[in-house]
């Protein structure tokens, strides 16, 4: 039996509708059309096998049990399998990177949380690259990860950002723990989270505290043609591009601008711009590597049986201040960064 698609894709459609309308850039325009096309608009059902661990005790298998495949421009999954696990360099700039971006995600979470792979109990990892012709998107559909070259003219191969990564895996681990409903708050908590997660495992790749950090998802992937730095900003929701012929980034920042809509799920890639800045508010306030502190205080809430499949962002807040209370004490500096954040954005907890 075919398990369900799950596609969760990082290039919004609100983006994508935007480059598809630009006759400045025709190549780039067709490309858009065509991964508008393909986004799956019906809300995937449930995964039957979760797991809400922490870490992994027994004899589960800890290594990163990577294959790359090679859909050499077409649609067609999983492709030509061209690099297994412990294989050399192929030469290949999209193989390589996918592979070393899959091991350095794999590094992360089992370094960070102890777990064995998005699952926890060391499920392989697979990608597929060079999928479809000028394919303007990167997606985890449930059972992998797929990679497009871009069009040149808007987008660059979309293997180059190692956060674009660590986010599509992201969505693996939300979908073997909290399970978080792609629709409105909930799926734009699902956004978020992998966002924060996709930071996170760039962070930990380059030994980057907080203040270091670019707080940038998808940097690198536009080409010189645009007027902006990624597809979104953590730090400053709203200002990861404004260009002349793609418009201007359109993500609210505080819940004064949460935008109510029946497109992408409800805004689900909008809308993530006020968790997203909550985190961001909460990981600089603590300090240090945000992964030992925000990011310990957003994976204890991801795990938690408070964390219901259609949370929102007031519930949600309030289980990361129980998180934090928990994990540093009611009373601590990390508790209350987490609170100021939430209140900054004006999520209101209720405690």
């Amino acid at each position: 039996m075919t398990a369900p698609d799950r596609r969760r894709c990082v290039v919004p459609p609100y983006l994508l509708r935007a480059v598809a309308a630009a006759e400045e850039h025709p190549r780039a325009a067709s490309a858009a059309r065509t991964a508008l096309a393909e986004i799956t608009v019906v809300a995937a059902p449930k995964h039957e096998h979760r797991v809400r661990r922490q870490g992994v005790t027994g004899s589960v298998d800890r290594s990163p049990q990577r294959t790359i495949a090679d859909a050499d421009a077409t649609t067609t999954l999983p492709g030509t399998v061209v690099r297994r696990e412990g294989d050399p360099d192929t030469g290949d700039a999209a193989v390589d990177e996918a592979y070393a971006g899959l091991g350095a995600t794999h590094a992360f979470w089992l370094d960070v949380f102890g777990r064995a792979s998005i699952d926890g109990v060391g499920l392989p990892l697979d990608a597929t690259v060079h999928y479809g012709q000028d394919y303007d998107n990167a997606y985890w559909d449930g059972r992998r990860m797929v990679f497009g070259d871009g069009d040149g003219e808007v987008f660059e191969r979309f293997t180059i950002a190692l956060d674009v990564i660590g986010h599509e895996l992201a969505h693996g681990v939300t979908q073997y723990t909290a399970d978080l409903t792609y629709e409105g708050q909930s799926g734009a908590l699902n956004e978020s989270v992998s966002d924060v997660f996709g930071s996170l495992v760039a962070q930990y790749a380059a030994g980057q505290t907080a203040d270091q950090a670019s707080w940038l998802i998808g940097a690198g992937l536009f080409t010189d043609a645009v007027r902006g730095v990624a597809l979104r900003s953590m730090r400053a929701p709203g200002t990861a591009y404004d260009d002349p012929v793609l418009g201007k980034d359109p993500q609210p920042a505080t819940m004064a601008d949460y935008v109510e809509t029946t497109e992408d799920s409800g805004g689900v890639h909008l809308n993530s711009g006020i968790p997203n800045r909550a985190f961001f508010l909460a990981a600089t306030a603590i300090g240090g590597y945000a992964w030992q502190g925000a990011g310990a205080v957003w994976w204890d809430a991801l795990t938690s049986a408070e964390t219901t499949e259609g949370i929102d962002f007031a519930g949600f807040a309030r289980v990361t201040l129980d998180a934090a209370a928990r994990r540093f004490g009611r009373d601590s500096a990390q508790r209350t960064a987490v609170h100021d954040a939430w209140r900054a954005v004006g999520v209101r907890s209720g405690s």
